[in-house]
């Protein structure tokens, strides 16, 4: 489908007539990404419908379409891939499953059955990041123009917030990398739409401290016409929407007692992204010094990977010792058995990736 011709005052327009645009909002879990699709949606934007339900860990919701969630879970799949996976090669795994003609073919019929509802849709979820390129030409297909807005939270308050309701047993060093892993790289990914002013980076500190502000410069910069022309009705919507209590974390990088180089790229990291949630800031040397961070930060991952060889191999002989029959917890009566439920979740998480892929594949099993 051919781009739709955009009017020299989209203002003008009847909603139903804007230009087609995708808003994806980006960004590691529990950085404040349901906060901001949650904001769009009240001020205008459509998130496809049905919706992932709201639970005890996001009461006011989501802001995540239910098929764009089991979409990124059947294709982190087929890539062995994990939501907060602090893998660099993880992101090629990734690519190659974006890159499928079906795959392609199957998310922009998606998106165009949406936009007879509104031509501005709002795609949020926190596996999004790991399918960038697979959404922008599936939006580009469908002739509407993506933009997309990547949350920035402090690295100890997301650690903070994952192991408090999601109840990561992983612990802080992993889910430290993996935010480095997922903001480096999204960061990257999204940089080729900085030429036309297709991005923005907030701060859910700033979200929270004054939503009005920061969306509607967000708006601004990503001409999103409903968010502009959004009446006063929708404006004391969001008031009512927005908690300022939802910053319930208030852990340090400190407090996390991450391994030393990993705290510093952490560190880094973090006061990079932040020049770029600034007016302005999206510079060429900025980009020039995440590329650096990004360089190594997967430097000191083929290091960690190099010298844990040894526990590798350990966790791998602990599976063989008890897939033979160790000690476990016994099936009830007429239960099968199955040789994975006497291995300990201490045990299970201490393997990598790809060997739990190689040991399932061994056993015929496929998760």
């Amino acid at each position: 489908m051919s781009a739709q011709p955009v009017p020299a005052d989209p203002s003008d327009l009847d909603p139903a007539d804007y230009p087609r645009k995708v808003l994806f909002v980006a960004g590691a879990g529990r950085s404040g990404t349901s906060t901001m699709a949650g904001l769009m949606q009240i001020l205008g934007l459509h998130v496809p419908q049905p919706e992932v339900a709201a639970d005890e860990t996001n009461p006011k919701g989501f802001g995540e379409p239910a098929w764009v969630v089991a979409h990124h879970d059947r294709l982190l799949k087929e890539a062995g891939v994990q939501v907060s996976d602090a893998r660099p090669d993880a992101w090629f795994e990734t690519g190659r499953v974006s890159t499928r003609e079906p795959e392609r073919i199957k998310t922009a019929e998606w998106l165009e059955g949406h936009f007879a509802v509104n031509p501005e849709l709002v795609v949020k979820d926190p596996r999004l990041s790991w399918f960038l390129s697979l959404w922008r030409v599936a939006a580009v297909r469908t002739g509407a123009t993506p933009v997309f807005a990547t949350m920035l939270r402090p690295p100890a308050e997301v650690v903070g917030s994952k192991q408090t309701y999601y109840q990561n047993r992983l612990g802080s060093a992993h889910l430290a990398a993996s935010w480095l892993n997922m903001l480096l790289h999204t960061e990257r990914a999204t940089r080729e739409s900085v030429a036309d002013g297709g991005r923005v980076f907030v701060r859910y500190a700033d979200l929270l401290d004054d939503w009005t502000r920061v969306v509607m410069q967000a708006a601004e910069q990503l001409e999103l016409q409903h968010v502009l022309h959004a009446d006063s009705e929708a404006i004391r919507d969001g008031h009512r929407f927005v908690d300022p209590n939802l910053r319930r974390m208030t852990q340090t990088l400190e407090d996390l007692a991450l391994p030393k180089r990993l705290h510093q790229l952490t560190a880094e990291t973090w006061e990079e992204l932040n020049k770029l949630a600034e007016p302005g800031g999206d510079t060429p040397a900025v980009h020039q010094t995440l590329d650096q961070l990004r360089e190594a930060y997967v430097d000191l991952y083929e290091e960690s990977e190099a010298i844990s060889r040894s526990s590798v191999v350990a966790a791998e002989q602990r599976v063989r010792k008890q897939l033979k029959g160790g000690p476990g917890a016994k099936p009830g009566p007429g239960a099968p058995v199955d040789p994975a439920d006497k291995i300990p979740h201490s045990v299970r998480a201490a393997i990598p990736a790809p060997v739990r892929r190689g040991l399932r594949k061994a056993l015929g099993r496929t998760r």
